[in-house]
């Protein structure tokens, strides 16, 4: 018994310095991660077929909305805004006749359709007088002719700061006689496409 006990407690004495010394290699054991720059040179050397792949799957980078029309566009709006001509105005007044509405209506809305589509391009309202009263008067009545057309164009949707009102008066007259025929032609609106 006495060699038992002896062994004993050299085995008790052995096994905590082993356990301390296990735990000391288990730890220098363990070697840290590789660097990742190791890897890299090999994947830039020899591309893999995946890569190839993955990059022919990404969708191309999307392409930034235009905010202006393209040539066929504009080509469109043109037609538009001669086909819906002018406005014309009774004799000192600036609301819009029904005859003004139905010409302003009558393609307004594809009008609409496109411009709001293109926030940068814009329009000209121009108003007109006839050539009676002082340029004063008919600078103000032009450009009261001129918004009530950008109110109406305004309520049937194209945004208000695509639309600009320039008054023009008494000048640029289309009729120079003196008669209420031709000074019927004179108090109107214009739309047109602003110059770029």
């Amino acid at each position: 018994m006495k060699i038992s006990r002896e062994l004993l407690w050299v085995a008790a004495a052995i096994v905590p310095l082993l356990a301390a010394g296990c735990s000391k290699k288990v730890a220098k054991a363990t070697p840290p991660p590789p660097a990742p720059a190791a890897s890299t040179p090999t994947a830039r050397s020899t591309p893999s077929t995946p890569a190839r792949q993955t990059a022919r799957n990404t969708p191309p980078p999307a392409s930034p909305i235009s905010r202006t029309p393209d040539a066929k566009t504009r080509a469109r709006i043109d037609e538009l805004l001669a086909r819906i001509q002018d406005a014309y105005f009774d004799y000192d007044k600036h609301e819009l006749r029904p005859d003004a509405l139905k010409t302003l209506e009558s393609d307004s809305k594809e009008l609409r359709d496109i411009i709001v589509q293109y926030p940068n391009y814009k329009l000209t309202i121009e108003g007109y007088c006839d050539e009676r009263g002082s340029a004063e008067y008919n600078m103000a009545l032009g450009d009261a002719r001129a918004k009530a057309a950008k109110d109406y164009l305004v309520g049937v949707g194209i945004p208000g700061d695509q639309l600009k009102v320039v008054s023009y008066g008494k000048e640029k007259q289309v009729c120079d006689e003196h008669n209420e025929t031709c000074w019927q032609k004179n108090r109107r609106i214009h739309i047109l496409a602003m110059a770029e």
